[in-house]
């Protein structure tokens, strides 16, 4: 795999947290970049397949509502046999 370097500017607090923490770790501090933005990648990925789910599941009634409604045709049916 090959890898590309690159500058980031962010505020120096950020900075020597995360300098702190990729010591902590016993990382380099691109390994723990690198994770971070998978990280991130991540999580818009799953955001993006909820929102996809969410919208494919638009205008389908619920478990509970679907249940309740063939429970209400099976007592209209039995209301109406015999009176067409």
């Amino acid at each position: 795999m090959s890898h590309v370097k690159t500058a980031v500017s962010m505020p120096e607090r950020l900075f020597h947290e995360v300098d702190a923490l990729a010591r902590k770790l016993k990382i380099p501090r691109s390994r723990l970049f690198v994770l971070a933005l998978e990280e991130f990648k991540r999580h818009h990925e799953n955001l993006d397949l909820l929102e996809k789910i969410n919208a494919s599941c638009e205008g389908q009634p619920d478990a509970g509502k679907a249940s309740l409604d063939r429970a209400v045709r099976r007592h209209h049916r039995r209301l109406v046999e015999g009176k067409w």
